[in-house]
């Protein structure tokens, strides 16, 4: 009975699962997940660029007198473009703004190249601020020193 005795030993291995197999899949199947995902996101959910403000009408406010340096004085006339969303807009903010920017400069100042621009931007980022995105641009309708 020796002979009628398995030998267990010499028994062909049996296969083995792949090592990874189930691992590689899940992988697979959450990149896929992730890129559609993604691909979601950037079609529906993702933020639009904001559409510039359309132009409305343009608000002129009546020619004030500032007081620069040494004794001159500067006449300025300013026009404010206004979104086509503002509501009617009162001006004094925008002249109180005017006269905080102008006082004390000096003549000379005023009449160097790009100097009065710089003063526009400035004014214009101010009333940006002060009107809370209604003024758009600022047109200077008369500016007279003297």
């Amino acid at each position: 009975m020796t002979t009628a005795t398995l030998d267990r030993s010499a028994a062909p291995p049996a296969p083995e699962a792949p090592a990874g197999g189930g691992r590689k899949k899940m992988v697979l199947i959450l990149v896929v997940v992730a890129v559609a995902a993604a691909a979601g996101w950037w079609f529906l959910l993702r933020p639009t660029a904001s559409a510039e403000p359309v132009p409305g009408e343009v608000m002129t406010l009546e020619p004030i007198q500032v007081n620069l340096a040494d004794g001159h004085y500067l006449r300025v006339g300013i026009a404010l473009q206004l979104s086509a969303e503002a509501h009617e807009a009162d001006g004094s903010k925008a002249l109180d703004a005017t006269i905080d920017l102008f006082s004390g400069v000096d003549r000379t100042e005023l009449t160097k190249a790009g100097q009065r621009q710089e003063l526009k931007r400035r004014l214009e980022e101010e009333l940006h601020d002060d009107y809370h995105g209604d003024v758009l641009e600022v047109y200077f309708t008369e500016f007279v020193t003297q």
